[in-house]
């Protein structure tokens, strides 16, 4: 095998199945024995240390930390952020919150900036999972769907498949079973590419059923659990899975059975250092034994005390929270920078529009004043008017295109990166290969080849991806043909609320809206300039984030934003709604808002003339802009078009 398919697999071991944990880690001991001092031993190194997290959680911090210190000699970035991200697994098994919170934030510090998807991901996922731990379950969600979205967009199969799992879990919690069992059967139809996890994933489907009230269903699971945890070595979990079953039993009045399973978990947690196990399973056993032997019930009731200090003590706490605060303020000074310099780029770009405007102003004055020449110059000035308007409806337009590129600009990066990637591997395995035909080794020589074909199929994907993207901002940009054709309004409609969303979530991680489409399939297609509408659309749904989103800092989080888009048929005409719960528009101004440069944003914000462009718009194509507003509720706008 190359050099360089070695890296390939070892980054992607976690792919690995039919693999028992204790032969994959011979493996990857035997692969550490053969390998330099380069990249591929800090990824053998870092692969070893995850084999141990839920075994010898102080093996995976000796692997990992040597991991770690030779990615920084070497220089090796993305190896880095691994195994930063590996070690704070480590340290949140052995119950160390703090130090697994830190260690996460460093290594997506390193990989964010980087475009490291999928190591990303993995900070993003175990940040999730310490808030998990924390019971801080709306802040769990929102870092595990950011760990999706990463690993969606490289089309990471095994990661998806875990942040399901994960998904599942949280929800289970949260006692929502029925949003836990979606998430977790979606986990369970992957679950080849998880094997060594599976144990986990029986654990949260026992979880969901004895929250249902089936117990035989949960005891199946949890048994099952505890079977595939044996043959993995895999204590952390089948502590927590005897742990769960404890309490499952304890809630239904099985006090023997409660404690046979808790006395378990105890035992399992101990072996995997494991102290949320620990806990778990020592507190039932401290108040089940309580009132039949006192003194086994003080002798758990200091285990589960030692764990619980060790977990959840007030130091650990404090420095929890003054690292969250430190990561929120990096946040929100990276978001005032972005807005602080586009505010300054909309200014310019007004003074300039004022200039303009001053300009023609005094040569309209000066013009008046020679009479002679009144017709010249109004010729000349109707021109630059017309020069003017141009220029500023293609602002507008640039401007709802910044808005999408926001979303959709570092999706390019990504196929791109592995296009590189996979490029410069090819480059090294032809020189191989060519290496290995010079000596007549012809099967070395085909399979190299084979890795070539297999990576070539890759830059092609991953170009053909950059490609659409591409397309599809060209689309959006490119000047209206003015031509209408036959267009689907219900599919143009979903695109551009779609954009419009993942446009916004690119440029502010935190926001968040409910999408609700109502589309009438009775339509068909009508006849319109698509690029157009599209821009109105766009303008419409941007404008009903907006408001919804300034509702949310004002209400806090017991607000839930939602934003609809409907589309009906209706004799000649055709609807199309964009409604939102958000403030609504006061009334003293509702008769401006299709004025050109009127804007209810505060300065800076807004140009005032995205409104009035997609009024004109749709009078051009022989239709209606309406709206209908509430003070504190909402608004919806109508386009109506004709049925032609």
């Amino acid at each position: 095998m190359s050099k360089k398919s070695i890296i390939i697999f070892l980054f992607t071991i976690f792919c690995a199945v039919g693999f028992s944990q204790n032969k994959l880690t011979d493996s990857l001991k035997q692969q550490l024995d053969i390998t330099k001092d380069d990249t591929s031993r800090v990824l053998v190194l870092t692969n070893l240390g995850m084999q141990y997290r839920n075994t010898n959680p102080d093996s995976s911090i000796y692997f990992s930390e040597k991991a770690l210190a030779l990615a920084r000699q070497i220089k090796f970035r993305r190896g880095e952020a691994f195994a930063l991200s590996t070690i704070g697994i480590a340290l949140r098994e052995k119950g160390d919150l703090p130090g697994a919170l830190k260690l996460q934030i460093q290594g997506l510090q390193i990989a964010e900036p980087n475009n490291y998807a999928i190591e990303a991901a993995f900070c993003l996922r175990r940040i999730g999972l310490v808030y998990m731990d924390l019971k801080d379950y709306p802040n769990a969600l929102t870092y595990l769907y950011k760990a999706l979205y990463k690993q969606e967009s490289v089309l990471y199969k095994r990661g998806m498949t875990i942040e399901y799992m994960n998904l599942g879990m949280t929800y289970e919690y949260m006692s929502q079973p029925d949003s836990a069992l979606f998430y977790i059967q979606k986990a369970e139809s992957g679950k080849e590419l998880i094997e060594d996890l599976y144990p986990e994933v029986n654990r949260v489907f026992g979880n969901i059923y004895a929250k249902k009230g089936d117990q035989q269903l949960a005891l199946f699971y949890y048994n099952k659990g505890i079977e595939t945890g044996s043959k993995l070595n895999d204590y952390r979990t089948i502590s927590f899975i005897y742990s769960d079953a404890a309490r499952m039993f304890r809630e239904s009045d099985q006090p023997d059975s409660s404690i046979a399973y808790a006395k378990k978990g105890v035992a399992y947690g101990q072996m995997a250092s494991y102290k949320k196990g620990i806990l778990f399973s020592s507190t039932i056993l401290s108040e089940l034994l309580d009132s039949t032997n006192p003194k086994e019930a003080l002798y758990y009731y200091k285990i589960a005390t030692a764990a619980k200090d060790s977990l959840f003590g007030a130091g650990n706490i404090k420095t929890i929270q003054t690292i969250i605060v430190q990561e929120q303020e990096r946040q929100k000074d990276i978001e005032l920078a972005k807005t602080a310099y586009q505010n300054r780029l909309k200014q310019y770009g007004l003074l300039a529009g004022l200039g303009i405007f001053l300009i023609i102003a005094f040569i309209l004055y000066r013009n008046n004043r020679q009479k002679q020449k009144a017709n010249k110059v109004l010729e000349a000035t109707l021109t630059d008017l017309k020069s003017t308007q141009s220029q500023l409806i293609q602002s507008e337009k640039m401007a709802s295109l910044g808005e999408l590129t926001a979303g959709i600009a570092h999706e390019i990066q990504n196929p791109l990166n592995f296009v590189n990637n996979f490029s410069e591997v090819n480059t090294e395995l032809i020189d191989e290969m060519q290496q290995e035909m010079d000596k007549g080794n012809l099967a070395d020589a085909k399979a190299i080849s084979n890795d070539i074909k297999d990576n070539e199929q890759k830059i092609n994907h991953h170009g053909k991806r950059a490609d659409a993207i591409v397309k599809g901002m060209l689309q959006h940009s490119r000047s209206s043909s003015a031509i209408k054709e036959p267009t689907d309004i219900n599919k143009l409609a979903d695109e551009y609320l779609r954009l419009a969303y993942h446009g916004l979530r690119a440029k502010d991680n935190f926001f968040n809206a409910a999408l609700k489409t109502y589309f009438d399939d009775s339509i068909g297609d009508i006849s319109i300039i698509p690029q157009d509408i599209g821009r109105v659309m766009l303008n419409l749904i941007t404008n009903a984030f907006y408001t919804v989103t300034e509702k949310r800092k004002q209400m806090g989080e017991g607000f839930e934003p939602v934003v609809s888009v409907s589309t009906k048929k209706s004799g000649e005409t055709v609807e199309i709604k964009v409604k939102d719960n958000g403030n609504g528009i006061p009334q003293k101004v509702l008769s401006k808002i299709f004025q050109p440069f009127f804007t209810t944003k505060p300065t800076g914000q807004g140009t005032g003339l995205g409104l009035s462009l997609s009024y004109d718009i749709i009078k051009a194509h022989g239709g209606e802009l309406k709206v209908e507003t509430k003070e504190g509720e909402g608004s919806v706008f109508i386009i109506q078009l004709p049925n032609n």
